[in-house]
């Protein structure tokens, strides 16, 4: 299954393909957005090479990937939002499950705060569970990074765990860790939205 076309009522949600790398590179441009993310604002090539990353995780797990947002213009892509992330679960200390993936979301900061993630995260859990049949969706970020928390919190998932991961090049407040949020099938067949 290719990855679909997913709809909310302000936004449209687009596979990841190339024509989009650009907006990454936008997206990437802004010290704001990478502050829970990176130390330093990647150049052109680091985006592109994280691009290529991002098409390779897409295909790993039929249905899973990567999106572009985009405000509703008429059915088609209008103004970028940002990039929403639902590949499988990855990293060191992620059990190799196809049946888990990882929750995410970057946004332009000019469309912070207006709901937009926690819009399109229901989306993308709707269409992790009740299409590809996930068993658990989880999204982490720094403990510090309160408005990724209260999307996370918004769309009903539960905290699991903090953890303190070591880094090469920290980021302030590391020392205060990574925390970790799920959303498991159960959950959401109870969930009311």
């Amino acid at each position: 299954m290719a990855q679909p076309i997913l709809r909310t009522e302000r936004l449209l949600l687009v596979p990841l393909a190339d024509r989009h790398l650009e907006l990454e590179v936008q997206l990437d441009s802004d010290p704001e957005v990478l502050r829970y993310l990176d130390a330093r604002t990647p150049t052109r090539d680091e985006v592109a090479a994280s691009h290529q990353r991002r098409m390779a995780m897409a295909g790993k797990v039929d249905g899973l990937g990567f999106w572009t947002a985009h405000l509703c213009d008429g059915g088609e892509e209008g103004e970028f939002v940002g990039l929403m992330m639902l590949p499988p679960a990855h990293g060191p200390d992620q059990p190799d499950d196809p049946t888990v993936c990882d929750l995410g979301y970057r946004l332009v900061r000019r469309h912070w705060r207006q709901g937009l993630a926690s819009e399109a995260s229901r989306v993308l859990l709707r269409h992790a569970f009740d299409t590809i049949g996930q068993s658990r969706v989880i999204a982490q970020t720094m403990a510090v990074n309160a408005g990724s928390i209260g999307v996370m919190r918004a769309i009903g998932m539960r905290y699991v765990r903090t953890y303190y991961p070591q880094f090469d090049d920290p980021l302030p407040d590391t020392h205060l860790g990574e925390v970790e949020y799920e959303m498991t099938r159960t959950m959401w067949e109870a969930t009311s939205w």
